[in-house]
């Protein structure tokens, strides 16, 4: 039988600092609530309800390269779309029950990005107890910028992460505050899932999140990585 079958577009990547090579993207992690204080802002407890994970496609990712600022667009079915600024922790290996004492070992490096989020539909699918994917897993909704490998002193515990949009602060805040470090999020995820080369983990945001309009400019930070800007359209 004469049939076509469909052939999948290449992966999503991203640019790897001081190499031509491109770190290919197989899934994305992400966080949630892992800034006790954007739990707050959000209407959660910290002290009673921890941090968890979801997932964006890999497809809603997509390369913001240095010195460069592309168009992020608004997706369709919503009017109240979401800056979240995050840590982005890039994956070279893994495996399963990895423990935490040997958590950084398969981390490749690590790279600033953003969890665009549809706040509408997510704030909806709250309150139905329905899943998050329509507002978290939006085309283009995860823009990350240039991978940092890991080394040591690379990235200090208590780097500032931070976004402006048109030049006014809107978050900031350390690593050091998140409820779950980078070795406990790889090590509790490996527990469910197999770690694999090309995995990301957005490590959570913030508090400070608000919405974006058109023609909005966005710059966001981590300290001793590339910073991202992006032009809302």
């Amino acid at each position: 039988m004469d049939i076509e079958v469909p052939v999948l577009e290449e992966r999503p990547s991203l640019p790897v600092l001081g190499t031509a090579k491109r770190f290919s993207v197989r899934r994305a992690f992400c966080v949630g609530r892992n800034y006790a204080a954007h739990a707050r802002e959000m209407g959660a407890n910290p002290d009673e309800e921890p941090p968890f994970f979801f997932m964006k496609p890999a497809e809603a990712i997509f390369s913001v390269e240095a010195d460069f600022t592309p168009p992020l667009p608004i997706p369709p079915g919503t009017s109240d779309y979401h800056f979240e600024t995050e840590l982005v922790v890039a994956m070279k290996s893994g495996g399963r029950d990895i423990p935490e004492a040997e958590a950084l070992t398969h981390v490749f490096g690590y790279a600033v990005g953003l969890d665009m989020t549809r706040r509408d539909l997510q704030n909806a699918a709250k309150k139905k107890g329905h899943p998050w994917e329509f507002g978290k897993a939006a085309d283009f909704s995860g823009p990350v910028g240039v991978i940092t490998p890991h080394a040591p002193g690379v990235l200090s515990a208590d780097a500032v992460i931070r976004l402006e949009v048109n030049g006014v602060e809107r978050q900031r805040s350390t690593l050091n505050t998140m409820i779950w470090s980078i070795p406990q999020m790889i090590a509790l995820l490996s527990r469910y899932f197999v770690i694999r080369p090309g995995d990301l983990i957005f490590s959570g945001t913030p508090e400070g999140v608000g919405a974006v309009a058109k023609g909005d400019a966005l710059h966001a930070e981590v300290a001793g990585l590339t910073a991202i800007d992006l032009r809302v359209v």
